[in-house]
């Protein structure tokens, strides 16, 4: 018997068999999970280290630049989006995302209610494209990168993202950004590995800031700034 306490099974919303395999949404109790080729990626019970890697990029630009522009690798469920768009620091905001039923899911489907304000933003950019992609082949260039599309350097949804944390795949990341522009990456631990990877790109000042959770390690924001 289900009691409060006990918000049952998930229910599934939503499969679809996307460019990089299966994507589901699914609802758990009043969550909303998001799970890719059987890895859970998110769900809408916090946003609080999505909302964090925003704000890290934001302190780390400082003061001293008029409306930033800032991608964001990686939808989810909304949160960075979300909270970008409701600051006016933020001239352009640029989202890029993958998987097309999760951008259908935030235009019209179950995500609508977190980030409908945020698409409606005339900032706001949505852009179906793999993000590792995008980084190496794009011309534009932003004051931030905030990603957030796998669980970390160490932990990737699937084995292509690897190319992303690569020397070659943050020298790209690097190219993308304006002198003295951030790169803030999520990660659901912390590795020496990357900072040092971070650093052999041509990266300088980088540092890791960490992000209490209820239990467990810590997740943490890499950072990393361009020079001028």
């Amino acid at each position: 018997m289900t009691t409060p306490s006990s918000p049952g099974p998930p229910v599934v919303l939503d499969r679809r068999e996307g460019p990089f395999g299966e994507v589901v949404l699914r609802r758990h109790g009043d969550l909303l999970q998001i799970i890719a080729n059987g890895t859970f990626l998110m769900d809408t019970s916090d946003g609080r280290s999505e909302r964090l890697l925003v704000d890290a990029a934001r302190d780390a630009l400082g003061p001293g630049r008029e409306r930033p522009s800032v991608l964001i690798g990686g939808l989810g469920v909304g949160f960075s989006l979300a909270h970008a768009a409701a600051d006016p620091y933020w001239g352009r905001i640029t989202v890029v995302e993958r998987e097309p039923a999760i951008i259908g899911w935030h235009r019209a489907g179950p995500l609508r209610d977190l980030s409908a304000a945020a698409v409606a933003d005339p900032r706001t950019a949505l852009v179906e494209a793999d993000l590792v992609a995008h980084v190496r082949n794009a011309t534009e260039r932003y004051d931030a990168l905030c990603l957030d599309i796998d669980n970390g350097p160490d932990w990737t949804v699937t084995d292509d993202n690897g190319g992303l944390y690569s020397t070659a795949g943050l020298s790209a990341c690097k190219d993308r950004l304006n002198p003295g522009g951030v790169l803030a990456v999520w990660s659901a631990q912390p590795s020496g590995i990357f900072e040092g990877t971070l650093r052999n790109a041509g990266f300088q000042g980088v540092r890791t800031e960490e992000i209490p959770v209820v239990r467990g390690v810590p997740d943490v924001v890499h950072l990393a700034v361009r020079g001028a």
